[in-house]
Formats: structure tokens, sequence, C-alpha cells
């Protein structure tokens, strides 16, 4: 019988908050993150709206120095992670880190911050060669995981902005497989000047705050930061007295194959990841509330995404909403950060809305809910897709 995967801890870190209380408060009142940078010097500075998290890198390590963080190794990312992961382990509880634990990261960037900081200063004899120690987007979570002792199973995944939702597959494929007993997930992402260079240059970046799902989008607001999820096998949970939050009742991955930076007109890599979720979690479509929607207001995602959400529940269509018109598109860190306002959801009995929706896409005319309301929430999903052709689902289910 393969074991059930419960969460017993998140933290999350964004740009509309620092941990879950705040992001919750946040996303009922319709309160956004997207503003001009403020912490990162670009020459792109106030061209493109952003979900910056409002606290310099002194500030970030200010709040966690107590937990060993060597100086070297203080990339923003690193930083950003570690403060969600704070709060996750602090929920799940002091025993949570016994027996066969895992860790399983996900990030695009590392530390590339850091080496955008200081290469030019390098080139030129001024720094160390160890200031770029954190530039491998595995260092970070390697860090984390030597920070918590924790030097079983330690592993990065760099599926693009799929990253972090396969990090919670992955986790618990293995907990269900009784390979491990806990297993930390999720993912953490910094803002960079190579990240909004690379995205201003396909031409994906909004000048305006995104609007998922909506005729008239223009594209991408990028954001940075990180969210962390607790997985425990039962056993391993009565025996920590860790509290259930949910249970990851499915999960679905597939790759569309389609091209290198979109997908398939008709989603068909999207969909197969919801159809075999539901059909993991017994579930029919019917039986899904609320679907956390990847939807990152570019022309593709938006018309594609709403193809597979058709697809997969026909006339009986779920609320569903992006959350990137608050946080911006967090790119590994995405899937953490909406799996957890996926589990928000089932806590509060709230479906958060979506942002600066006025015009549904004509080719699928689907309207996402706008406002926050109070619903009954007993099953949500969480969609996130990646360059590359990931495609990846999991639904988080009431205890």
């Amino acid at each position: 019988m393969k074991s059930k995967v419960y969460v017993t801890g998140i933290g999350i870190v964004s740009a509309i908050g620092l941990g879950k209380d705040e992001h919750m408060e946040n996303l009922w009142n319709g309160e956004t993150g997207l503003r001009s940078l403020t912490h990162l010097s670009t020459v792109k500075q106030g061209l493109f709206p952003a979900g910056e998290v409002p606290l310099t890198d002194t500030e970030l390590y200010d709040k966690i120095q107590n937990l060993g963080i060597r100086p070297d190794h203080q990339s923003r990312t690193l930083l950003l992670g570690t403060l969600a992961l704070e709060e996750a382990l602090e929920q799940a509880g002091e025993n949570v880190l016994q027996g066969r634990v895992g860790f399983i990261g996900a990030s695009s960037v590392g530390g590339l911050r850091q080496t955008e900081t200081y290469y030019e200063q390098y080139k030129h004899g001024g720094v160390e060669s160890r200031r770029f120690q954190t530039h491998d987007a595995a260092d970070c979570i390697e860090e984390m995981a030597r920070v918590l002792g924790i030097d079983g199973f330690v592993t990065n995944i760099n599926t693009a902005c799929a990253s972090a939702t396969h990090a919670i597959i992955l986790g618990s494929r293995m907990i269900r497989a009784g390979l491990l007993d806990t297993v930390i997930v999720g993912g953490a992402d910094a803002l960079t000047k190579v990240t909004i260079n690379g995205f201003d240059s396909l031409f994906l970046l909004a000048k305006d705050q995104c609007r998922p799902f909506d005729r008239d989008r223009s594209g991408i607001n990028l954001g940075e930061g990180a969210g962390f999820l607790v997985l425990q096998s039962d056993k391993s949970r009565k025996r920590s007295g860790s509290q259930a939050l949910a249970t990851i009742s499915g999960f679905g991955v597939r790759n569309d194959a389609y091209h290198a930076t979109s997908t398939s007109p008709n989603a068909r890599g999207l969909t197969a990841a919801m159809s075999e979720a539901l059909l993991l979690a017994e579930l029919r479509p019917t039986e899904i509330d609320y679907v956390n929607a990847h939807g990152t207001a570019t022309p593709n995602n938006d018309l594609t995404e709403g193809v597979a959400l058709q697809r997969v529940f026909g006339e009986r269509m779920p609320y569903f909403s992006s959350t990137k018109a608050f946080t911006g598109h967090t790119l590994a860190a995405a899937g953490a950060i909406e799996g957890i306002f996926s589990i928000l959801a089932l806590q509060h009995q709230v479906i958060p809305p979506n942002l600066n929706f006025e015009h549904p896409i004509e080719q699928h005319g689907l309207v996402p809910q706008q406002e926050s309301i109070t619903a009954k929430v007993e099953h949500t999903m969480s969609n996130s897709m990646g360059m590359g052709g990931y495609c990846s689902t999991v639904i988080f289910s009431k205890i």
C-alpha cells in the first residue's frame, strides 16, 4: 500500500509578504506586490514592474543570521529560501527532522545575482574567487541542507518554471514508495539582471501590471521569492507530533515536446498532467474546487492553458485564478509559492482573485475568479509549466 503524503509545514516569502499570514491577508485584500524595482540596480529600472521582496540582503540576513549560514554563501536566493524554510520547519515542529529525511529544492538562478555584483571587480583582481561559489543553482539548496544537518538525499531540480512543482512531486513519490519518511521540498529564486534581460530579449515582459487570462494581456512581470513545504508519511507525522495541513492526493508530469519556449496549441502536455493527477487522486474533475493556474499573462500560455482546462473540466469549470499578478512570476519558486496558495485556499476556505482581468480570451472565453470569496474547498489543483515543454500538476486535499 502506498504511503499517504501529508503537508505539515509551509513557509513563504514573496513581494506580498513574509510568512503565510501576510500572504493570506494580501491575497484576500487584493494587494499586489508589483512595483518598480528598488533593490536591484539595472538600466531597466522603471521600465518593467516586478514582484521584488521589499528587503535588502542585509535585512534578510539579519532575520536568519542565527542559523549558521556561511558569510561567503549569502546569495539573495539563499537568504530568501532560508527565511521561507525557517517558517515551514517551525510550523512542522522541532522533531520533524528525524528518521530518513531528504531535501529536494529548486532554483534556476542560484547565486547569479552575487556573480553580477562581483564579476567586474573580480576581473580586476578586487574580489576573491570564493565569492562565486554561490553561482551554481544547486549551491543554495546544498547550503540550506547543510544548515539543517540533512546529509542523506539532497538534490536541486531545474526544469525552468515547473521546478518547484517537480520538487514537490519527487518528494511525494519518494514518500509513497517508502524511500523517505520526511522530505523538505520547494524552491527559491532572486531577481537578476540576466533574468530581466533574457525575458526582455524574448519580448515577454509587460510594461504594466500583468493581466492573466485577459484578452489584452501583454506579458510577464518577473518576481522573486521562496516557498518550502514539509512532507511526511503518516508514520513520520505521528512520530514527530506534527499537525497535518493537507494531503498531496495526486500529481502528474508530462512534456508536450512541442517547442523550446512555447506550449502546444492543443495543450496536450498540461491536459495529460492534469488527467494523470486526477487519476492518481481517484477524483473526478467535478470534485476539484479551485485551480491555481500557471497563468503567466503571455499570449501563448494563457491561451493553451485555457484549452487544457476546457479539455479536462468541460462545461463544469471550477473556480480558477492566476496569482502571478500578486507576486510576479517567481520562476523556479513559482510552483511552491502557488502550491502554498492552494493549501491556504483549503485551510481558509477561500478563493484568491485573478487581478487585472477585464476581457476574456476570444478563443476559449474563460473568465477567472476576479474577487476574493469564501467557498467550500475540499480539493485544489496547482498547475506549472516551464520552457522546454515541462507540464506538471499537483492536487492538494483537505484533511
